[in-house]
C-alpha cells in the first residue's frame, strides 16, 4: 500500500488563486483540488493520501477543517488546522467537531513558530489528545518565515513534547539540508520525504544515509501535491536502493503504523 503524507488541498473556487500566489520557483504541477488529487492518486498507484489544510489566519480555522473534514474517508486522511490567535480550547473544539484526525503547522504561512510559547500550549494539548502532526521544517520563505520553522526549534520544542506524534516534512529541514542533519536526523520524529520541485534532485547516496541513520521505519513517504508529480516522488523513493522492506516501509507501513490506520491483511 502506498501513502501519500504530504497533499495540500483548497475548494475548488479557490485553489487557482491560492496557487497563483506561489512563490517563484515552485510552480504547482496540479490544480490543488480533491477531484485533482484523486485523479493523480488513481494515475501514480497511490491508495490514500493526507489531504493538508492550512488557515493562515484565526478567523478562517473553522471553515477550513470543515472543508477538509468532508473528505471522502476511504481515500482521504484529513488533517487540518488550528492557529494561536485562538484559543486553545477553540482549536480543539474546530478539529474535533469536524471529525479532524491530524494537524498540519505552517510556520511559513502561518504566524506560528517552534519557539513560541503559543505554539507549543497548542502542540501540547494535541499531545495529550494523541492528536498527529505534521510540520514544515526549514527553509523556502523569507528569513523571518524561515527563522520560524528552523530545525533547532524543531529540536528544542519536542523535548519539552515528548509525547507528540510528529512528522517533520523536507528530511526536516527543507532547503537546509545541514542543519536537518544536525537538528532532525536521529531525533523522535519522523522525517518526511518531499523535496520541490523533486527529492530527485537530491544526492542519492546522502538521502539513503538520512533514511538509515534516522532509521528507515521511521520515514515516510510524502509528494507535495500539487508542487509535485507523485508518481516522480515514488520512482525517486525506489531509486535509492534501500532494501525491499525498507522501502515498503517508506512507501505506506510507517505511516500506516503511526497513524494507527486499520489496513487490510494482504496490504
Amino acid at each position: 500500500m502506498i501513502i501519500d503524507a504530504h497533499c495540500h488541498v483548497w475548494p475548488d473556487e479557490i485553489a487557482r488563486k491560492v496557487l497563483a500566489d506561489r512563490p517563484v520557483g515552485l510552480d504547482p504541477v496540479h490544480d490543488g483540488t480533491l477531484d485533482g488529487l484523486r485523479r493523480t492518486m488513481d494515475n501514480a498507484g497511490i491508495d490514500m493520501a493526507m489531504t493538508l489544510a492550512v488557515a493562515n489566519a484565526g478567523r478562517t480555522v473553522w471553515r477550513t477543517n470543515e472543508f477538509v473534514g468532508r473528505v471522502d474517508r476511504s481515500r482521504f486522511l484529513p488533517f487540518g488546522t488550528v492557529h494561536p490567535d485562538l484559543s486553545v480550547e477553540d482549536n480543539l473544539a474546530a478539529l474535533r467537531e469536524n471529525g479532524i484526525m491530524g494537524v498540519k503547522l505552517h510556520p511559513l504561512f502561518q504566524s506560528v513558530a517552534f519557539s513560541d510559547t503559543r505554539t507549543r500550549e497548542i502542540l501540547t494539548a494535541l499531545a495529550e489528545n494523541d492528536v498527529p502532526v505534521i510540520a514544515h521544517v526549514g527553509s523556502g520563505g523569507t528569513e523571518e518565515q524561515n527563522d520560524r520553522g528552523a530545525p533547532r526549534d524543531l529540536n528544542a520544542m519536542m523535548k519539552h513534547i515528548p509525547g507528540l506524534r510528529l512528522i517533520a516534512a523536507h528530511y526536516g529541514g527543507y532547503q537546509v539540508l545541514d542543519e536537518a542533519e544536525q537538528w532532525s536526523v536521529g531525533t523522535g520524529v519522523y522525517l518526511e520525504t518531499s523535496w520541490p520541485p523533486s527529492m530527485g534532485t537530491l544526492p542519492v547516496e546522502r538521502i539513503r544515509w538520512i533514511i538509515r541513520e534516522h532509521g528507515a521505519d521511521r520515514v515516510v513517504y510524502g509528494s507535495d501535491w500539487p508542487m509535485t508529480d507523485p508518481a516522480t516522488e515514488i520512482a525517486a523513493i525506489r531509486a535509492l536502493g534501500l532494501s525491499a522492506d525498507e522501502e515498503r516501509g517508506v512507501l505506506g507501513g510507517n505511516l500506516a503504523r503511526l497513524l494507527r490506520l486499520e489496513l487490510p491483511a494482504n496490504t
